[in-house]
Parts: structure tokens; C-alpha cells; sequence
């Protein structure tokens, strides 16, 4: 009995928001009021149903497309000799209408797969309220399972490795968290089964699908000829603009106007900003067209996106402090204390020598390094440069080392004066850069792989600010001394690499940037799956 009513516990953990978090804390305030509930003969009042174990397998016979979820459930009834868990001597269990329920609204959740069966549960379901049915209490067991895998749980593990995505994956594991959900069923409130961005997104899809039911956004019609508006310049395309962006609440207030005015500049350079531009005043045809992608798209791409964080272990913002790299955005930031300490833009890898998605521990920091050419750029790029011009290594002020090429520490140096390292088989680095002049453009994938930093000496003393080896002139000095120095740092720091095309900020705007990697359409397409 208490097993089958430890598993009631489970659906209501995940179904209406357990926060693991929280449970650590409550864990030993529950446990101290265990020996209370037992002098009270604490007991459930529901008598034991059982069922033939043979209809299990007669039901996945029946109804394959479940299969997935068939050891799980003979496992659990096994555990429970067969028990009924959905129902009670009363009838259907409160439970059993939770997880119906949450079954109808999986679109909230970002889930747009087609619910196998789902048409025939509807059809018995409001028949089988009072007197125990096995297929129902099967089809709602195995939809448990199907909602913790499609909202906790998300795609499965091989199929994102094949998507290009390596950062390790949240485990989910419940069943110790029961006694005290049974104990004290307060915890049942909190909400932190999933990262924060998760919850910001959801609210998001449902502001933009009630847009979407209300008719979305018309497409801008601008002028054949058109290349630029300017503040203070009149157009019916303002008209059209200034409509468009009080729908995403770039602007607060719809005043028809055809006066490029203030309050439109302010709302251009809101949107300019969630979505990845240069933040100027000048209107020109690009940011037209990325008015005009339709909200249907919109509404893909923040499905995506939550999907990703599905994957995203709750640890991540545990660490002291670590430093998270966004592909799309062209960003770095570095958590200290669980705020942003640093916030830097990024060069990465071009489409063809894609930046890796994964995570690490940065262990060192290197500076004025040598740039160890790699073998790849050594025969394909600088092999064929000096057959053309003998004084190519010296003109770069590049050497041989062995059998291998590296380029001398040194301001022109490709890595710049310093680089920041966490080994990893992908040979993937942070480093500052001599083509500062890069990290101006809106689009900045250029380089073979590596993340070059714009503000790496700003980077470098944040890392080694708890270090009393160390000092901002200290820093500027190994810098500039034209040795490479490498240091060990005492506490390593995670590094994770990340693709979201879509987000929400600290202000509430929802960000979308460019999937230049392109890899959201397969992603979509996998969340269609069954």
C-alpha cells in the first residue's frame, strides 16, 4: 500500500511543480516530524485494487506506440503487486484528473507532438470516474511517463549528441524525494524542476500564441526603392513599424504616427537589442525583414529553445563562479556570486569550423602565448603562403618548431597576450585576439573553432581577483613581457558553451538571434515526433 501511495506522491511532485531545491531544505524539518506521524497511526484510508498482471502485456499489444514506456510501468506495478494507482475505493483519484489535464495543455509546455491515443482516453475517460477500468489506469500511467519525458526529461540524450550538443544532460530522480512530499505536502507548490530561463520562455510562448490568436502582425510593405529611415523623417512605413512593435511591446503606446519620433527611436533601439543589432537610430531594410518573420516562427524557435534548457542541469548556477558562452549571440558572461560580473562580446567559429557545444573546467591561464598552428591551417593555409613567399613565417614573425609551425608571443600574435585554457578533446579555447576591429560586426563568426574575447585583460583579473599572486599590473605585465608564463589557477572555473537562438533577459525582453549553425529547423522537427 504505501509503495502505490508512494507513487501518488511522485505524479503530484512532478505535476503541480516540486522544487528539488527546496526539498534539501525541508528534508530534515520532514524527517523529525516522521516519529510524530507514526504515534498518530498516520494511515491511507483507500483499501487495495488489484489487476490481472496479463493486461499490461495485452495492452501494448493493443496499443504499441507506448512501448517506450512499457518496462517502467511492469516495474512499477511489480513493486506495487499489481495495485491500481489511479484509483481508490471512491473512485478516480484526484491525481488521475491532474495528469489528464496536464495531458490537454502540453502546448503550454512547448510540446507540439501528436498524444498516441490520446483520442480514445478521451473517449472513455468521463465514463470511468467511479468504478476502476484497467485501460484507463494503464493509458494514464503510461501518459505520466510521457509527460515527465517530454517537459523534465526532453529529447533523448543520443539524439541531441547527434544534434551537436555535448554539455552534460539534468538527471532526474524523484522516488527519494517522496517521504517528505508525503509528509508535508506544501511542497507540492514550489516551481524548480527546470533552470529559470525555462519558466521565462513558457511565459513568453504564451504571450506570443495569444498575439497569434488574435490575428499575429501584417507584414511591413515598404517601398521598392527603400533603404533608410532617420529620426525625424515621415513615412507611412512608420505608421506600419510603430504598429508592428507595440504588438511585441517594443513601444508602449500605438500613436499612428507617421513622425519618426522619439518614442519610436526608443523602441527601435529596444528591438535593435533583443535581436541582435547594431543599437543605432537608422532604420534600414534587414531590420524590416526581421519585423516581417512570421509569428508562427517566432513561436517555433521559443519552443526550441525551451527545449534546450530541458537539457540544462539545475546545478549550473551553483558554482561561486563560471562563465557561459551563447554561439548565436556572440557573448560571454561571467557569473560571480550569481550575478554578471562581466559581460564580453565573442568571435566564433564560422559555419564551417563550428564552435563546439560543451563544457569544461578552465585550469589555466596563458600569457603571451605561443599559437601552436594547427595542422589542419599548417598544411591547408600556411604551407601553401610560404611556397609563394619564402619570408612568410618571418613576415608573421612565425618559427618552426620541429615538424610543426607556432607563431611568437607578441602583440600580433593570433592569441593575442593571453588565453584562457580548459582542456578538452575539441581543442577549444578562450583568447584574446589582434583583430580587435571584428568585434564591432553584427555577425561574428570567423574563426577555426576558438572563442576570441574582446575584453580579455578584464576577463583575466576577474579570474584571478581571489588570487593574491595576483594584481591588475601584475596582469598587464605578463601580458606585455613577450614570454609565455603559464599559470595554474587554484580554483577551476566552469565553462560552458552554449546554442539558445532565443531567451529572456534580466528585463523581461525576449531575444532572438540568428541560428547560424542552422540548427533549430532539426530540432523542431524532432520535438513533432510522438
Amino acid at each position: 500500500m504505501k509503495k502505490r501511495e508512494w507513487f501518488i506522491g511522485l505524479v503530484l511532485l512532478v505535476l503541480l511543480g516540486f522544487s528539488l531545491t527546496s526539498w534539501y531544505c525541508a528534508h530534515k524539518e520532514a524527517a523529525d516530524k516522521t516519529d510524530a506521524i507514526t504515534e498518530r497511526k498516520f494511515h491511507f484510508e483507500e483499501v487495495s485494487l488489484s489487476f490481472d498482471s496479463t493486461a499490461v502485456t495485452a495492452f501494448y499489444a493493443k496499443y504499441p506506440k507506448l512501448v517506450l514506456y512499457q518496462k517502467q510501468a511492469v516495474d512499477l506495478y511489480r513493486k506495487n503487486q499489481f495495485t491500481y494507482l489511479w484509483y481508490d475505493k471512491k473512485g478516480r483519484k484526484e491525481t488521475a484528473e491532474v495528469i489528464y489535464n496536464k495531458m490537454n495543455n502540453l502546448v503550454e509546455e512547448g510540446v507540439q507532438a501528436k498524444v498516441p491515443y490520446k483520442e480514445i482516453l478521451d473517449g472513455i475517460f468521463p465514463k470511468t470516474n467511479t468504478k476502476p477500468n484497467v485501460e484507463v489506469e494503464l493509458f494514464l500511467t503510461n501518459y505520466y511517463f510521457y509527460y515527465t519525458n517530454k517537459v523534465l526529461q526532453g529529447i533523448d540524450n543520443t539524439k541531441v549528441e547527434e544534434l551537436g550538443w555535448y554539455l552534460p544532460r539534468k538527471k532526474l530522480s524523484y522516488g527519494q524525494y517522496l517521504d517528505s512530499l508525503l509528509i508535508d505536502p506544501k511542497l507540492i507548490d514550489n516551481n524548480a524542476k527546470l533552470i529559470g530561463q525555462y519558466y521565462k520562455l513558457k511565459d513568453v510562448l504564451q504571450r506570443y500564441r495569444t498575439i497569434e490568436k488574435n490575428g499575429g502582425w501584417e507584414t511591413i510593405v515598404a517601398p521598392a526603392d527603400f533603404k533608410q529611415l532617420k529620426p525625424g523623417d515621415s513615412s507611412d512605413l512608420v505608421v506600419q513599424i510603430r504598429k508592428r512593435l507595440f504588438l511585441t511591446n517594443d513601444i508602449a503606446v500605438d500613436s499612428k504616427r507617421a513622425v519618426y519620433d522619439e518614442s519610436l527611436q526608443e523602441a527601435i533601439l529596444k528591438y535593435k537589442k533583443r535581436n541582435g543589432f547594431s543599437e543605432d537610430k537608422i532604420i534600414l531594410p534587414k531590420h524590416i525583414s526581421e519585423m516581417n518573420v512570421p509569428i508562427s516562427d517566432r513561436i517555433k524557435t521559443i519552443m526550441v529553445n525551451m527545449e534546450r534548457c530541458r537539457w540544462i542541469s539545475t546545478d549550473l548556477t551553483k558554482a561561486k563562479a563560471f562563465i557561459v558562452v551563447n554561439i548565436p549571440s556572440y557573448r560571454l558572461t561571467f557569473f560571480k556570486d550569481g550575478k554578471a560580473a562581466l559581460v564580453s562580446n565573442v568571435v566564433v567559429g564560422t559555419a564551417l569550423n563550428e564552435t563546439v557545444i560543451f563544457s569544461g573546467m578552465m585550469s589555466y591561464v596563458v600569457f603571451s602565448p605561443y599559437w601552436n598552428v594547427p595542422k589542419s591551417i599548417r598544411d591547408k593555409e600556411i604551407l601553401p603562403a610560404i611556397k609563394k613567399n619564402k619570408d612568410y613565417l618571418a613576415k608573421h614573425n612565425m618559427e618552426w618548431n620541429g615538424n610543426n609551425i607556432r607563431q611568437k608571443p607578441g602583440p600580433n600574435n593570433s592569441l593575442g597576450l593571453v588565453k584562457f585554457l580548459f582542456p578538452n578533446s575539441n581543442n577549444i579555447y578562450l583568447h584574446d585576439t589582434p583583430a580587435k576591429n571584428l568585434f564591432s560586426q553584427e555577425k561574428r563568426a570567423f574563426s577555426h573553432g576558438c572563442i576570441r574575447v574582446q575584453k580579455p585583460k578584464e576577463l583575466a583579473q576577474l579570474i584571478l581577483q581571489d588570487d593574491p599572486n595576483w594584481n591588475p599590473e601584475k596582469i598587464d605585465a605578463a601580458m606585455n613581457s613577450g614570454k609565455e608564463k603559464w599559470y595554474t589557477l587554484k580554483n577551476k572555473i566552469p565553462v560552458y558553451i552554449g546554442y539558445f537562438t532565443a531567451w529572456v533577459d534580466d528585463d523581461g525582453l525576449v531575444n532572438f538571434h540568428k541560428d547560424i549553425y542552422g540548427r533549430d529547423n532539426a530540432l523542431a522537427n524532432l520535438l513533432l515526433e510522438e
